[in-house]
């Protein structure tokens, strides 16, 4: 049974890896996400639906408009296969419960901002403040018991990030303390092990970029956004059984 979920989770998260990408497109153009429909970057001519198929589409087209031969980004599949990846994974890993209702939205959303901070270096406040409220609200409706708890993991990763930003100006924006306050209402207590693996990665991103471009490295802005979505994916995931496992070994 999990194996049938987890197949319909990946077919869902293909469709909404496709409007994520229209997400990344014109959310930091200040666009609709609504209408027009999906069209072409380029000729702005509207897609017909079997040219708007996740993936297949993109690999049938050879990665080019139909209309203008323009050439399409291949990050419109990668976003679709990896949504689809992320979303039967959590499905496998967590399982096919209530709990979906705000791991699913919660996934689709670090992708779309890691994304949109890979390209824009920002994390906009039109995806961030909604995806806190409906956190809170899938939190009082699924599990409020444990509100309490998110809601001070909320702002305990809100403020350690703001310290961090406060201490260090312009090593951390406010997208970023603003997300770890986010996923905080997400992951409750797994948000500790999330921002863990997001500096680590971002610290030997870091390092492996001084070392190949030696101190010129200094002066690039590496978005941290990805890093904040990597390490709250690994809480979603895992985060419950890392805290767990700190716990029996060394509490």
């Amino acid at each position: 049974m999990t194996a049938a979920w987890a197949i319909f989770a990946g077919v869902l998260g293909a469709v909404i890896g496709s409007f994520l990408n229209v997400v990344i497109h014109r959310v930091p153009a200040g666009e609709s996400i609504v209408s027009p429909g999906s069209r072409c970057p380029s000729c702005r001519q509207p897609l017909a639906p079997y040219d708007n198929v996740p993936v297949l589409s993109w690999l049938v087209l050879r990665g080019r408009c139909r209309h203008c031969g323009t050439s399409i980004s291949p990050r419109y599949p990668a976003v679709e296969l990896l949504t689809a990846i992320v979303f039967a994974s959590i499905v496998i890993v967590r399982g096919a419960d209530a709990d979906l209702v705000a791991e699913l939205p919660f996934a689709a959303i670090l992708i779309a901002l890691a994304a949109i901070d890979l390209e824009h270096r920002i994390l906009p406040n039109r995806i961030v403040l909604p995806a806190a409220v409906f956190g809170i609200v899938a939190a009082a409706v699924v599990h409020p018991g444990e509100l309490p708890e998110l809601l001070l993991a909320g702002a305990a990763g809100f403020t350690a990030l703001l310290l961090i930003a406060l201490a260090k100006p312009g090593g951390m924006m406010m997208g970023d303390v603003k997300l770890a306050g986010v996923m905080g209402l997400y992951l409750g207590l797994a948000l500790v092990p999330a921002l863990l693996v997001a500096f680590l990665a971002g610290s030997l991103v870091g390092v492996g970029l001084m070392a190949a471009r030696g101190m010129a490295a200094r002066k690039e802005a590496v978005p941290f956004g990805p890093f904040l979505a990597l390490g709250a994916m690994v809480g979603l995931l895992a985060g419950d059984e890392l805290v767990d496992l700190y716990s029996s070994s060394f509490l």
